[in-house]
């Protein structure tokens, strides 16, 4: 399968990756192409801007969470009928996880697709020395395929000979150079950019102002040609379907089941973060997904025989949510009654007795606050015992990132021992509550969805 695509990356955090890559997509779509919007790592944020820019699902692509051998597959998913693909890097080009060498760095995913690479650079407080960082990135691993340059910042026509000259004989074509005007408004808080969900009008403007700032500075047809020249991957595209009728843990699959038990997820405001392959495994595995505002909608949807209540910011929303009693209420009884609950990071904070003094749906024993402290990180999971998500021993990866912590009373059973960076357990397995803060890509163990969606329909 072919995909015209490229792959956005940065010599550092805070080069304008974001601005470029949204840009980019926002500004190939206003030409009429379907482009498909992806970002390496597990950030929740950017998807939505790239989601915006594109009208198209913003999807991740993970070699921590899923797996190498997923990459290619859940691209190729993603892109499917699209004219082009864009892939918004992480970090620096090179940084992968931490410990695990390229793994999961924006380097080893370009790799994965076979996609050039363009380099965007910060070039605010050098001139000549640009050639010489271009140049080490571009020659530091010799099967990452640097195609251009996109220079940043960049002060004056002046200063743009200078670094223009400076690059001539790198190798590395110039493909854009973007001023050094006031940044595009994209405001920030405790866990970076404020999602797209939350700003409405103003992230719409935003997104317009990259596009035209990328379109005036960048040349989008040397742009598209470069993206032309990745060719194809070999294999095929990821598929939710044949992911939830695979065996699992050596048995075959059960029959599919003629029954379709509604699954409400959490969405609005306060809960932006899921990854769009949960919902699609969940439908695959037989369930009738339905999303519900937990802000706005004083009750369940009709019929709901499970609950998913993923990542975002309750602790903004926290006084809205507290003041949404019946929905509180229908939530609590529906999880305390045996209901399969699988909740992540916010989604604990949610099921908590209460969050900064605030009271929350009570299902679990325990206390939630804001702290000063940021945990972060990737993590190697084991489930401790059996829960409506997995089976004692199943093996997962994982995503930390919040400022909050969760005090249980004593008793508690945890859903996960992490086993690195450092050994612990952590979260809640409650009757059919699975509790967390690991956020986790279900691509990579799709029997947790299959095992859920029974769940739902047994309980």
């Amino acid at each position: 399968m072919s995909v015209p695509r490229l792959v956005i990356a940065a010599p550092a955090s805070g080069s304008g990756k974001t601005t470029v890559a949204t840009g980019l997509m926002a500004a190939f779509a206003a030409r009429g192409l379907a482009v498909s919007p992806h970002k390496v790592g597990p950030d929740y944020i950017d998807p939505g801007y790239h989601a915006l820019a594109t009208g198209r699902t913003g999807r991740n692509l993970d070699a921590y969470l899923c797996g190498p051998e997923l990459v290619a597959p859940l691209f190729l998913h993603g892109a499917r009928g699209c004219d082009l693909a864009v892939v918004e890097g992480v970090m620096g080009l090179y940084d992968g996880a931490g410990g695990a060498g390229e793994l999961a760095s924006t380097a080893h995913v370009a790799k994965l697709l076979r996609a050039p690479v363009v380099l965007v650079v910060d070039a605010s407080s050098q001139s000549r020395s640009v050639a010489a960082l271009v140049h080490g990135f571009a020659s530091w691993d010799p099967e990452v395929r640097i195609g251009g340059v996109i220079l940043n910042k960049v002060g004056s026509d002046r200063h743009e000979s200078l670094l223009r000259e400076a690059l001539d004989s790198s190798g590395v074509p110039v493909l854009g150079v973007l001023r050094r005007v006031t940044q595009v408004d994209t405001p920030s808080r405790h866990l970076g950019l404020v999602p797209v969900a939350e700003r409405g009008a103003a992230a719409v403007e935003a997104v317009g102002a990259m596009a035209a700032q990328v379109s005036q500075g960048c040349d989008l047809d040397a742009l598209m040609a470069l993206a032309r020249s990745a060719g194809s991957l070999p294999g095929a595209a990821w598929d939710a379907a044949e992911a939830v009728a695979a065996p699992a843990h050596g048995r075959p699959a059960g029959p599919a089941e003629k029954s379709a038990p509604v699954v409400a997820v959490a969405g609005g405001e306060a809960f932006t973060f899921s990854y769009a392959e949960h919902a699609e495994l969940l439908g695959a595995a037989g369930a009738d997904v339905v999303t519900f505002d937990p802000l706005r909608d004083g009750q369940l949807p009709e019929n709901t025989a499970g609950l998913v209540v993923g990542g975002g910011f309750p602790e903004v929303y926290a006084a809205e949510l507290s003041a949404n009693d019946p929905l509180r209420k229908a939530i609590a009884e529906l999880a305390l009654g045996g209901a399969p609950v699988a909740a992540e990071c916010a989604g604990l904070l949610y099921l908590c007795r209460e969050l900064d003094g605030r009271p929350m749906c009570g299902v679990l024993d325990a206390t939630a606050r804001m702290t000063e402290r940021l945990t972060l990180g990737y993590r190697d999971a084991v489930a401790v015992g059996d829960s409506a998500l997995a089976v004692a021993g199943t093996r997962m990866r994982g995503h930390e990132f919040h400022r909050t912590v969760v005090e249980p009373d004593a008793g508690a059973a945890p859903a996960w021992g992490l086993t690195a960076p450092v050994r612990r357990v952590e979260g809640f397995v409650q009757q059919g509550v699975h509790a967390s803060y690991l956020h986790t890509h279900w691509a990579s163990e799709p029997g947790v969805a299959r095992r859920f969606v029974e769940r739902c329909r047994t309980s």
